[in-house]
């Protein structure tokens, strides 16, 4: 069942428990949190088959993140939070992301790739206190944005990467 369907007959109920943490993400709040991303992705001119990556680590902000990019028929890529800046900015590159969305705890590799990316129209960082570098702090930046579904809703899908037989990572495009 579709995750906004959910927020209007479980709204209360987990939609994401970080085990860590115990942080918790009910159905409702990341229909919310995920719809508004979507209309910032919208506003940014992402359509269909467009690209966005995530570099972070395992956190609630990461799913609502996916669920956006689900929604807005866009491929998002899940960097793994513990690549290198070069081997990060490969990926951002391969996949012609357009946006970029990392996390504070991840800053220490997401500063190192603008420079790195020259094609990247936005970049957004989780947690942060105020813009940092090329980054602008993603909760201000979509806090304007509504909560309801955008108005041309498609559906997206992850954009995977194999470890590949080259020595580079191959981008797995599915239809």
């Amino acid at each position: 069942m579709y995750p906004g369907e959910y927020a209007t007959t479980r709204a209360d109920k987990p939609a994401v428990i970080m085990a860590t943490s115990g942080v918790t993400l009910t159905f409702a709040e990341l229909d919310r949190r995920a719809n508004q991303l979507a209309h910032l992705l919208r506003a940014s001119g992402l359509r269909r088959l467009d690209h966005i990556a995530i570099l972070m680590e395992n956190n609630v902000r990461m799913v609502e993140c996916c669920s956006a990019g689900e929604r807005t028929g866009v491929y998002y890529t899940c960097i793994n939070s513990y690549l290198s800046p070069d081997e990060a900015a490969y990926i951002v590159n391969d996949s012609q992301a357009r946006i970029v969305i990392s996390s504070a705890a991840k800053r220490d590799i997401a500063v190192a790739l603008p420079e790195r990316c020259p094609d990247v129209e936005r970049w957004l960082m989780v947690d942060a206190d105020g813009t940092d570098g090329a980054y602008d702090a993603y909760e201000p930046a979509v806090a304007p944005f509504p909560t309801h579904p955008v108005d041309d809703e498609q559906l997206g899908t992850a954009m995977l990467y194999s470890s590949g037989t080259t020595g580079r990572p191959k981008g797995i495009l599915r239809p």
